[in-house]
């Protein structure tokens, strides 16, 4: 299929278009955070600003320490999309390099690689999180390895199914006989072949990430404050839900956005990578 077939079947899935245009939205907040954030989200003003409700000087409103939410939302965007792609990014690699270990080589190093896949798959996702959280303490760049730590089994075993099977296949046995190493038949022939699947599951694990990070971040595992996050943000938030309620909606109503946008994008690629699309 042609890259000029795949856009127009990516334009008619409203959904994915939608996807895009969200995801895009909250990426572009995050990259122009110091332009367009109205105030400084660190500065406090107890005595003039304490809880504001959405106004024209605060559309958000203020929190107890008479902070800006509305800045601090679009700060904590730089910190949450940073850790949900850097996190999906390094699973991604670990995971898929594992796998492709794993299925290609076989015998004992498949064994002690998807045995510990499998133990690693039997926690639930936000428990292992917890446990590897504590383990490594508070920090963005542990934040990343904590959540990238929790996502490498699931790529590992997409990746290990497919390579298992494709590796068996006249082309491979074409590229042995002709003398290509086992790093070149990888990267030449194998890998292509999944990066569909891998580009798919990675764009909708992305809005997993951030619901991740937001969890732990809630649970005060992520980054400490002040620094802002939509985790965190919730989580102050959640004490004044009768007498401010803002605090607690506008930074859920970006944790919702972003995961949507991202999900929404997963949805269209996973719909023009269907080969029953395009069947006569």
């Amino acid at each position: 299929m042609t890259r000029h077939n795949l856009l127009n079947v990516f334009k008619k899935n409203r959904i994915a278009v939608v996807g895009v245009f969200l995801s895009s939205f909250m990426m572009a907040i995050a990259i122009f955070a110091p332009w367009i954030s109205p105030y400084d989200p660190l500065v406090q003003n107890v005595q003039d600003y304490k809880l504001v409700p959405p106004q024209a000087k605060f559309i958000m409103g203020t929190d107890g320490y008479g902070r800006d939410i509305c800045s601090r939302v679009i700060w904590a965007s730089r910190i949450s999309l940073t850790v949900g792609v850097g996190s999906v990014l390094f699973a991604l690699i670990a995971g898929c390099l594992l796998g492709m270990i794993a299925a290609y080589q076989g015998g004992i190093l498949d064994h002690l690689i998807m045995r510990s896949v499998d133990i690693m798959l039997s926690f639930p996702t936000l428990v292992l999180g917890i446990m590897i959280s504590a383990i490594l303490g508070s920090g963005i760049d542990k934040l990343i390895i904590t959540i990238g730590f929790v996502m490498t089994p699931r790529f590992a075993r997409m990746c290990y199914g497919p390579i298992l099977s494709f590796k068996e296949s006249d082309c491979i046995e074409s590229a042995r006989a002709i003398g290509a190493r086992s790093v070149r038949i990888l990267r030449k022939y194998i890998f292509p072949n999944i990066m569909g699947e891998i580009i798919v599951m990675a764009t909708l694990w992305t809005g997993t990430a951030i619901v991740m990070e937001a969890s732990l971040s809630f649970l005060g595992l992520g980054v400490s404050p002040p620094t802002p996050t939509w985790g965190n943000l919730c989580r102050a938030g959640m004490n004044h839900l009768e007498d401010a309620p803002w605090m607690f909606f506008f930074p859920g109503m970006a944790i919702l956005l972003a995961v949507l946008g991202f999900n929404l994008i997963g949805d269209g690629l996973r719909d023009i990578t269907d080969p029953k699309l395009y069947e006569k």
